[in-house]
């Protein structure tokens, strides 16, 4: 069974992140004799909301002019989500939230080898049940869902513990020429921008497999 890293250059405020996670999990089983060695990288949409996050109805209005022409931007992704099982559910969406402490968790449950829950926890807390990811009781709470150690975590949280670490792996994502997310990097080699079918990033897994195949042999 050949592996094949691939990393996934995210924020967890991005619906079409959320998206990407799951055509990769079913581009996965296009896959023959090819596992995914699957790693997280943050990147943040708008690193300038402040730490509690800004009122949903505030931002909505500042990114797209206001809630009805959001909609508009929205209804293809909650079809997209639909034929996913992603009941995105964005009325319930209070707040705006700052990411960089969610990608904090995101690094921290990595080295529980939970990294992959993590995320999927994160976008089910914003993406379908509203909360306020940007907040630190609900980050340690999210934390526990997965079976981390939610008070460890919440000690942390109230630290600059990794600020420096998540912020520089942002720095390099855009310096390889990420702009927009979500960024499939495979086998430290290829980027695939953008939410793609499972087929064609089942395709593109199989070359890359391919040619490190080659390469070895």
């Amino acid at each position: 069974m050949q592996s094949i890293r691939v990393e996934i250059v995210s924020d967890v405020m991005c619906p079409w992140c959320y998206i990407g996670k799951k055509r990769l999990e079913m581009a996965h089983n296009l896959l023959d004799g090819i596992e995914l060695d699957v790693h997280w990288l943050p990147f943040q949409l708008d690193g300038t909301l402040p730490k509690s996050g800004k009122p949903r109805a505030e931002y909505l209005s500042e990114k797209f002019g206001g809630k009805e022409r959001a909609q508009t931007a929205y209804t293809q992704i909650e079809e997209t989500g639909a034929a996913l099982d992603i009941p995105f559910a964005f009325d319930l969406i209070e707040y705006s939230s700052n990411t960089l402490d969610a990608h904090r968790l995101i690094h921290w449950a990595e080295q529980e080898d939970l990294q992959n829950q993590m995320a999927e926890r994160l976008f089910q807390a914003y993406f379908l049940e509203g909360q306020n990811i940007g907040d630190d009781e609900v980050l340690a709470a999210l934390s526990g869902d997965i079976g981390m150690d939610d008070d460890e975590i919440l000690d942390k949280l109230h630290t600059d513990l990794a600020k420096d670490v998540v912020k520089q792996q942002i720095a390099e994502a855009q310096k390889i020429g990420v702009t927009g997310v979500p960024c499939f990097i495979l086998g430290q080699k290829y980027a695939i921008m953008g939410a793609q079918e499972p087929e064609t990033l089942a395709e593109a897994i199989t070359r890359t497999a391919a040619e490190a195949d080659q390469d070895a042999s």
